[in-house]
């Protein structure tokens, strides 16, 4: 009897050390030229999580520049290209990197891109529809306020543009049909067809709204900023809890026309810690 309380004790111990290790976020730290930047990543973006880690520990990340800057928007960094001494990567002719995506991992409205919040880059809708993110590059959010005049503007645009995206994909579903009325000069029925197919689009998209922001959020764009266009569009996994000053330092960098910096800032070492 005492063996078996004696393991029921150090099992349920084991499971309560798996429970705090567990719910303790990985940090991360950037030592860079401007200063020290540290980060923690989301469990619920698991697979950008152990991504970003394993990028960490394999030194990827330890040379690169922050390559694209925008003031009141976002510092980008984690181009395997940049660094001084190499990458061991595929580049295409044009010099860009070949690397395979992580899927999507967007958690919204539960992360947005509030200011100082770490977010993946990605390729545009046309050729990565699923929104999968590079496997390196990431940005540091810095933003601006926005107000609820600048959110409800941010919705009706993203509504008109799904709008007008489900439109193009019903056309192409009835190429066919619209063709035979074209052939049969019927310039009537393809008025009708073409109304009745953009009226389908919008109400479709009405019934299931690409975004809405809720109060909550509203409020912290109001008062902290960031970057709304970008939501449920990009998939954020931590964000800075140390660095901000360095973040907005980098940020105020003048860039050339192309938004790459004049002075070079770079990663000096980067380390999980522990």
């Amino acid at each position: 009897m005492k063996n078996i309380i004696t393991m029921l004790l150090w099992t349920c111990c084991m499971v309560c050390m798996g429970c705090t290790e567990g719910g303790q976020e990985t940090e991360v730290v950037f030592e860079t030229t401007a200063g020290e930047i540290r980060v923690k990543l989301y469990d619920d973006t698991p697979g950008h999580r152990d991504n970003f880690i394993k990028n960490v520990k394999d030194g990827m990340y330890t040379g690169v520049t922050f390559h694209r800057v925008v003031r009141d928007f976002m510092i980008q960094t984690g181009d395997p290209k940049t660094r001084p001494e190499g990458y061991k990567v595929k580049l295409t002719p044009e010099g860009d990197t070949i690397t395979e995506r992580i899927p999507a991992e967007i958690v919204w409205p539960k992360h947005f891109n509030k200011r100082g919040v770490l977010a993946a880059a990605r390729d545009g809708d046309e050729e990565n529809p699923d929104r999968a993110s590079d496997k390196f590059q990431f940005y540091i959010v810095t933003g601006r306020t926005c107000q609820d005049a600048d959110l409800d503007a941010f919705e009706q645009a993203r509504v008109q543009r799904d709008t007008e995206i489900l439109y193009m994909k019903k056309q192409l579903a009835n190429k066919e049909k619209l063709e035979a009325l074209r052939q049969a000069r019927d310039r009537e029925g393809v008025s009708n067809l073409l109304e009745k197919l953009l009226d389908e689009a919008k109400w479709e998209v009405s019934e299931n709204p690409p975004i809405t922001y809720p109060h909550d959020l509203r409020r912290s764009y109001g008062i902290h900023g960031g970057a709304p266009w970008l939501d449920n569009e990009y998939t954020v996994f931590g964000e800075v809890v140390e660095g901000m000053k360095v973040v907005e330092s980098i940020q105020k960098i003048k860039t050339n026309a192309q938004e790459v910096p004049l002075k070079e800032v770079r990663i000096l070492k980067a380390y999980v810690k522990e």
